[in-house]
C-alpha cells in the first residue's frame, strides 16, 4: 500500500495530537511541572492509522516532573519522538515552572528550552520497491538529510481544588530546517515547525453517589491555519477506575479506559474511532499511557502517592 507524505518540504508541521491528552500535559505546557506535587514519570505511546502498511504516524513521548517546594518551583523533562512518510523528529526540552501560591489556587508560570532534531528520507515506499525493485527518489525532498534546531515554548497552568485550566505557546521561534538542497536564502522555502497554542480546562464534579465522580474537560490546539477541538467526560469509580469517551470536532469519537493502583501507578488505553474521510482506510488508533508518581520524603524513603485529581 502506498501512503503519500503529509507534510511536504515547503510548508509547516502542525503538532501531533493525543487522545489521552490529559495525561500529556506536560508535553504542551511547561507550566504544569511539579503540578502534581509529586514526581511523576510517564510515557505515551501512539500508533495512528493502523490501516496503512507503511509510513503511518507513531509517537512516543516520555516525561518526569517533580516539584521543588524550597524554591517554590518545578521541574521536567521530555523527550518526544515521532515518524510519520519519509521524516522523522526527536525532540528533548527542559521545562522550568515557577508556582506561585495564590488566595485561592496554584498558578505555574513555566517555560521550556531543548533541542528538535529532524531527519528526511527521500526515498519513496511504492510496491515495487517493497519487492525488490527500483526505489524512487523526489528531487524536491532531500534524499538523506538530518538537521537540529533550537526550539523553546511558554505556558501558564491555574489549579484550585477540582478545578484546573492552562494556556500555552510552543515553537515560538517557529525553527526553521536548513536541509542540503533547499533554499538556504529563503526561508520561506524550507520546513519549519509552526508556532502553536493550547488551551486546557477541567473540572471534577463529585455525583450524588460517593463512590461516582464525573470529570469533564476541553482541549484546544491551533497553530492558526488547522484548529483541534476536543471534548473529553470520564466517570471515576472509587477513586480508582475510570473510563470516558473523547470526541474530537470532526474528526474521532475516542472510547478510553483505565486504572489508578494504589502503588502509584496509573494505566489507560483509548481506540480512535475516525469519523474524517480517511477512515475507510485508516484502521483506528490506538493510544496507551503508564505513569508511576511517588512521594520522597525528608529521610529518604519513596511515599506512596493516589490521586485522581492530578493527572
Amino acid at each position: 500500500m502506498i501512503l503519500f507524505a503529509t507534510v511536504e518540504i515547503t510548508f509547516a508541521q502542525s503538532d501531533a495530537h493525543f487522545s489521552l491528552f490529559e495525561f500529556n500535559t506536560l508535553n504542551y505546557n511547561p507550566g504544569y511541572a511539579g503540578s502534581n506535587d509529586a514526581i511523576c514519570v510517564t510515557s505515551v505511546h501512539r500508533q495512528q492509522w493502523l490501516g496503512f502498511e507503511e509510513g503511518r504516524p507513531q509517537t512516543t513521548v516520555f516525561s518526569v516532573d517533580m516539584p521543588i517546594n524550597a524554591i517554590s518551583s518545578g521541574v521536567g523533562l521530555t523527550v518526544f519522538q515521532e515518524s510519520i512518510g519519509f521524516q522523522k523528529d526527536l525532540s528533548i526540552s527542559a521545562s522550568y515552572a515557577y508556582r506561585l501560591e495564590l488566595d485561592y489556587g496554584t498558578l505555574g508560570i513555566g517555560v521550556n528550552l531543548g533541542m528538535i532534531s529532524r531527519s528526511i528520507n527521500g526515498d519513496w515506499i511504492t510496491p515495487e520497491s517493497l519487492n525488490g525493485g527500483q526505489v524512487y527518489s523526489d528531487p524536491v525532498i532531500p534524499h538523506m538529510d538530518s538537521k537540529m534546531v533550537f526550539d523553546v515554548g511558554f505556558g501558564a497552568y491555574y489549579r484550585y481544588d477540582n478545578f484546573y485550566a492552562g494556556i500555552s505557546s510552543l515553537h515560538i521561534a517557529q525553527p526553521v530546517f536548513k536541509f542540503n538542497g533547499s533554499d538556504g536564502g529563503d526561508d520561506s522555502k524550507n520546513p519549519f515547525v509552526k508556532r502553536s497554542y493550547y488551551i486546557v480546562g477541567g473540572y471534577i464534579y463529585q455525583l450524588p453517589n460517593p463512590m461516582f465522580e464525573l470529570k469533564p474537560s476541553v482541549l484546544v490546539q491551533t497553530d492558526f491555519v488547522a484548529t483541534e477541538f476536543s471534548v473529553n467526560g470520564q466517570f471515576i469509580f472509587n477513586k480508582k477506575f475510570w473510563g470516558g469517551v473523547t470526541y474530537r470536532y470532526d474528526d474521532a469519537i475516542v472510547p478510553m479506559l483505565g486504572v489508578h493502583l494504589l502503588n502509584g501507578i496509573s494505566v489507560g488505553y483509548s481506540y480512535d474511532i475516525d469519523l474524517s474521510d480517511i477512515a475507510a482506510y485508516a484502521g483506528g488508533s490506538h493510544e496507551i499511557v503508564v505513569r508511576y508518581c511517588f512521594n520522597m520524603d525528608m529521610g529518604g524513603g519513596v511515599g506512596r502517592y493516589r490521586s485522581v485529581r492530578r493527572l
